[in-house]
């Protein structure tokens, strides 16, 4: 029995945060029926709306508890409390169906399968044994399948699947943990498997049980599986099998770069590579990234494919995180297969993750010998996330996607409702209205119409999701940028037609000072280094002391600029980039150096005559450029078959002799310019003396380290700034980061660094959000 009316109280409740699809509903359901209160709660467009009656002490504990005891996928970002006239109610509490209003609410990203769910799938007695699909409150797909908000299967592409009478009990009742698990389903009324095999042989078509097993034949036998997952298509091979392996290379003409690789359990992790007590917390975790962990050596390790991870002494590594892996994997019982599977995107080289069943089959064909499909629609694609455990403990993304989109991330500055586009490397859009921003999926490099496609899908996606109509578009400055002429398009569509174009790298400090909360009322001492970025000179920058803050930037010091031979041709051969910084330099082309050993006698001839006269050549003060360079002078790496293959190689290198000194090669630092001719002479010096190359790269990475501390300290006695952040594409290499923000806080500094913004372009699109969000209110 409620209390009589003049002993209780009413309270109106409203619930703010990622509150729909996580369990919230029935949490508050136990709550109150705990507590003997009457009321109901609801979902709205707002968050979770609750009316609750009762003992005025009762009602107060039901309050405090909200916030503190939200179920496990659920954060509470506010709750207001409104009092209301006591109706004096009988004793019951109730959930109601859906309120459809205007406002918005966070719906949570795909989370990895939950330790009951695991159980019910391998327990032959459980009637969901088996099952591909199965999840709960606590797990499974929300953002790939949400179509619309508010979170309700309506607005599903579980829409389709009408739930048998035992799945309808569950999810009605609220004591069932599936209760209102959009999602939820079974054998005998959930999607269902199918194996493809592909044209001219191969394994017969099959649905459901027959089709996994089917599958894990295919992957034993050494083929290529095209699975589909949560977020898009997976290609996967047994990662043991060096033919599969490189077969798998070369039909998606990847070159060199590293795969990832899924494990069946931790132990199998840590046969392969170690594993920090931090490392294993990522693995493990809710949101399953791509970790990249150091390789294990020994005769404890599982001999891994040397294709798998040539050049690299990390290897990405991810546990399953959806019932469909588990079950490739193999429960007990089941025949032998592969422990280890490579699982990399499922595309070719350049394109976007496929996600449409169709197209899969004509977009994959040449790549796969079956595929895997189901009959649930991906609603958005959303590839795996990948991340690094820093030393301390502390993570930094390296790819922010499936896990944490579309979580939100809270901005230190109010922003009017804006789409910003990020760049054409990495690209993920943003989102943005009042304190909140949405970072999207990433999309990948805007190359072709597909990518662009996809961006355009995204876009919608994300604006359904959160909310948000733009009024405003940003966009990189680069003139030539695909997705800063998407960006002209979509601003003709907006009350404000021109975009905020931002400098590319005032838009990476910026996204490092909005993660780290900073209200830009003060500047910073901004340290972008990366591989490309279009520069206020319309040359190319990448090598960037700024101070910077979100009305603006100035350029208080840069890598000393050397040509660029042919663009992006220059790029992907770094001995070139070798002789052009020695020749910027004044140090003669000597046949005994790699660099100049690695190139022919033509190409020597035809790259003198293109310095010499300036054609096709665009100064660059990238320090990306210039770990690619070094690379190639220590002999390390003169053919790049992936972005930032030198400089990752010559990271490595160094990585195997970090110990051996503590020299460090010295920058000539004058005028705003950091040098690096006398640190090229002295690279040339030591490699006559014969000293071993992994400790020429170790002293290189600690120079850049001691220039970035000393330009930083005369920035501090010239303006007074004491805090520094670090970002660029560059700042992923981890010696050099951690040197970095050693040094800087040893002087002093505050020390802001990347956490769960990608450092890289993937982050790109929050500073420019920010950016633009200041300049269009002070104009």
């Amino acid at each position: 029995m409620t209390a009589p009316a003049a002993q209780a109280v009413r309270r109106r409740v409203t619930v703010r945060g990622t509150v729909q699809g996580v369990g919230f509903r029935p949490f508050v359901h136990r709550l109150a029926t705990g507590l003997a209160l009457s009321g109901f709660v609801s979902n709205t467009a707002s968050g979770v709306l609750i009316e609750v009656e009762g003992p005025p002490e009762e009602v107060a504990r039901f309050c405090d508890r909200l916030a503190a005891e939200p179920p496990p996928l659920a954060t509470v970002t506010g709750v207001g409390v409104e009092e209301l006239p006591v109706t004096g109610a009988d004793g019951s509490f109730t959930i109601r169906a859906t309120e459809h209003s205007s406002g918005r609410t966070q719906l949570p990203p795909d989370t990895a399968t939950c330790a009951d769910c695991l159980r019910e799938l391998a327990d032959p007695a459980d009637r969901r044994h088996r099952h591909p699909f199965v999840t709960c409150t606590h797990c499974g797909p929300r953002f790939t399948i949400a179509t619309g908000m508010p979170y309700d299967r309506a607005l599903t592409t579980m829409t389709g699947f009408p739930m048998c009478p035992a799945c309808a009990r569950e999810y009605g009742d609220p004591a069932d943990r599936r209760f209102h698990a959009q999602p939820v389903a079974c054998p005998d009324c959930g999607p269902r498997l199918r194996l493809v095999p592909a044209p001219g042989g191969g394994p017969r078509p099959a649905r459901d049980g027959d089709a996994l097993a089917a599958a894990r034949a295919v992957l034993a036998a050494g083929g290529i599986l095209a699975v589909k997952g949560l977020g898009g298509y997976h290609l996967a091979c047994d990662a043991t099998d060096a033919r599969a392996v490189d077969t798998l290379r070369a039909r998606k003409e990847r070159g060199g770069k590293p795969f990832a690789v899924m494990c069946a359990d931790l132990d199998t992790v840590e046969r392969i590579a170690e594993v920090s007590s931090a490392e294993r917390t990522a693995l493990t975790g809710p949101r399953r990234p791509i970790v990249l962990l150091r390789r294990r050596t020994g005769a404890a390790g599982l001999p891994l494919a040397p294709g798998v991870c040539p050049g690299s002494p990390h290897l990405g590594v991810m546990l399953p995180y959806t019932p469909v892996h588990t079950l490739l994997l193999g429960l007990p019982g089941d025949p032998p297969g592969p422990r280890v599977l490579v699982m990399t995107s499922g595309n070719r080289s350049g394109e976007p993750i496929v996600t449409d069943d169709e197209e899969a089959l004509t977009r994959l064909a040449g790549l796969a010998d079956a595929w895997l499909a189901h009959d649930r629609v991906i609603a958005s694609p959303c590839d795996d996330s990948l991340l690094r455990v820093r030393a301390d403990g502390t993570e930094q993304v390296l790819r922010r996607s499936r896990g944490y989109v579309p979580r939100p991330l809270r901005l230190p500055v109010a922003v009017r409702p804006a789409l910003a586009v990020g760049g054409d490397l990495k690209n993920a859009l943003c989102v943005g209205e009042g304190d909140q921003a949405w970072l999207g999926p990433h999309i990948g490099d805007m190359g072709d119409l597909t990518t662009l496609e996809a961006a355009q899908r995204a876009e919608g996606h994300m604006r359904r999701l959160s909310g948000v109509t733009p009024e405003l578009v940003a966009a990189d400055r680069h003139p030539g940028y695909h997705s800063s002429r998407w960006a002209r398009r979509r601003a003709a569509e907006l009350p404000l037609p021109a975009p905020a174009f931002v400098q590319h790298h005032h838009a990476h400090i910026a996204s490092a000072m909005a993660e780290h909360g900073l209200d830009g009322t003060t500047p910073v001492i901004g340290v972008a280094f990366d591989g490309t970025g279009y520069g206020d000179d319309g040359t190319v920058w990448g090598g960037e002391f700024l101070l910077a803050d979100y009305r603006g930037h100035r350029r208080f010091a840069h890598l000393a600029p050397a040509p660029l031979p042919g663009g992006d041709a220059g790029v992907a051969n770094p001995c070139r980039l070798a002789l052009a910084r020695l020749w910027a330099a004044g140090l003669a082309w000597e046949p005994d150096l790699p660099c100049v050993a690695a190139c022919s006698s033509a190409e020597l001839s035809v790259l003198e005559r293109q310095l010499a006269r300036g054609v096709a050549c665009v100064a660059t003060s990238s320090m990306g450029r210039l770990f690619d360079a070094v690379s190639s002078l220590l002999g390390v790496c003169h053919r790049a078959g992936y972005e930032a293959q030198a400089a990752l190689e010559l990271e490595a290198a160094a990585a195997a002799a970090r110990d051996a000194d503590d020299r460090a090669y010295a920058f000539g630092l004058a005028s705003g310019l950091c040098d690096p001719a006398p640190v090229l002479g002295a690279i040339v010096a030591d490699l006559r003396r014969g000293t071993p190359v992994p400790v020429l790269a170790a002293r290189f990475h600690r120079g850049v380290a001691r220039a970035v501390a000393e330009i930083c300290r005369r920035s501090r006695r010239a303006t007074g700034v004491a805090t520094v952040a670090l970002s660029g594409g560059v700042f992923a290499n981890a010696l050099l980061e951690e040197e970095c923000a050693r040094l800087l806080a040893q002087d002093g500094f505050a020390v802001l660094r990347h956490g769960e913004v990608p450092p890289n372009d993937g982050g790109l699109a929050l500073g420019q959000l920010v950016v633009a969000a200041h300049e269009r209110q002070e104009e």
